[in-house]
């Protein structure tokens, strides 16, 4: 069963949203559909994680931007 959601968002995040779902070959209702589901499974892996790991994710930052590209083309 689908439901309708209005939600009032900036004019421009609405453009590249837009942008974003058509070079994908999908709809912007889809990808909010898909970005929503994803909260729940979020939310379930946050339970299971202990607090002091949910504390530290995203502290590490890479050290370079040459490095950061690297690891990203490597594990493509």
């Amino acid at each position: 069963m689908t439901g309708k959601l209005t939600l009032s968002v900036n004019e421009q995040v609405i453009r590249q949203a837009k942008r974003y779902a058509k070079a994908k070959g999908t709809s912007v209702s889809t990808l909010v559909e898909g970005f929503l589901g994803s909260l729940g499974d979020r939310a379930e892996s946050d339970q299971a994680t202990p607090p002091v790991l949910r504390r530290l994710r995203g502290a590490l930052r890479a050290s370079s931007d040459e490095y950061s590209k690297y690891l990203q083309n490597k594990y493509r």
